[in-house]
């Protein structure tokens, strides 16, 4: 039998047939996954080969992944930690307080889901609880990614109409991220009324969310499209990408580097170079400063790595 894993608690798995038959799934002892080295083999969205034994329904292989957004293992750092697989598009939900978003935070998930071929919407939350400083910083937020190609909604989730949204997600595997307490619940509960998934108040001591979604789920949402609800994340770790290939995934980077000297400038410490030059003006600076910090991530990476 073949299905989809739509829930995953890092013991058992629920696979879904193409029927909509759901199967409590065991993994099989020995399974190995050698394409991937992470910390969780299988992820919710994998399609998966089940056979039924002695009463029990065990996982006995996983077909090849169309993509997978990842990121780099709390406790392992040489690891991966594979968030979600076979996703069409990506939803970043992001809150300028309680808790702050930080820009570093979009860039390196920007970075991991172009260079695993997903698009991303970012999505602005909490707007209703912005005082004028920060609804001025969102604008500028907004219109720094719009202006490269990103698309932006920005809402109270929880008092706006989310049609528009709607629109975007139908058809699509859409997978949502963000930290801790931004809304990530709270938006699936808003887009279709008859899931009720549990959330939580954010800490006031920390302006921390507190982790409601403890293991990632595919929910079928009734407007045609479905979702895969994720475990909150303090840091966004990138791992397993070339420094070379980081440059490719700035997207207005790619509008001048061929007027750099260098064919391959790496736009830090080369000469001529044309990205730099475009700082502050075509290239936003704080958008540079974090490529400058994931590149540098990287030969930190690599220097761990090499001894």
């Amino acid at each position: 039998m073949q299905g989809k894993i739509i829930k995953s608690t890092g013991l058992q798995y629920i696979v879904m047939n193409s029927n909509g038959l759901r199967y409590n799934c065991m993994l099989k002892g020995g399974f190995r996954n050698d394409n991937i080295k992470s910390t969780n083999p299988l992820v919710v969205g994998d399609i998966v080969e089940f056979e039924e034994r002695s009463k029990l329904f065990v996982i006995i292989r996983i077909l090849k992944r169309k993509n997978y957004i990842k990121r780099k293992s709390v406790n392992l750092s040489k690891k991966i930690h594979i968030i979600a697989a076979n996703i069409d598009q990506a939803i970043l939900m992001i809150t300028l307080d309680h808790p702050v978003t930080t820009l570093l935070f979009i860039d390196r998930f920007l970075v991991e889901a172009k260079a695993s071929s997903i698009d991303v919407i970012l999505l602005f939350n909490k707007i209703d609880l912005f005082n004028e400083r920060l609804k001025v910083r969102q604008n500028e937020i907004i219109n720094l990614y719009e202006n490269i190609g990103y698309t932006c909604f920005s809402f109270s989730v929880l008092n706006d109409d989310l049609s528009c949204l709607k629109d975007a997600m139908k058809d699509k595997i859409n997978v949502i991220a963000g930290h801790s307490g931004v809304g990530k619940s709270t938006l699936i509960n808003k887009l279709d009324s008859k899931l009720n998934i549990k959330t939580s108040s954010i800490s006031d001591a920390h302006n921390q969310g507190q982790h409601t979604t403890t293991f990632s789920e595919l929910h079928l949402l009734d407007f045609g499209a479905s979702i895969i609800d994720t475990p909150g994340v303090k840091g966004f770790g990138l791992i397993e990408i070339e420094k070379k290939d980081i440059r490719e995934y700035f997207e207005e980077f790619i509008l001048f580097q061929n007027e750099c000297k260098y064919k391959n400038c790496m736009h830090k410490n080369e000469p001529d170079c044309n990205v730099k030059k475009q700082i502050g003006t075509s290239i936003s600076q704080n958008r540079y400063l974090n490529y400058l910090s994931i590149i540098d991530e990287c030969d930190e990476q690599y220097r761990n790595n090499k001894y």
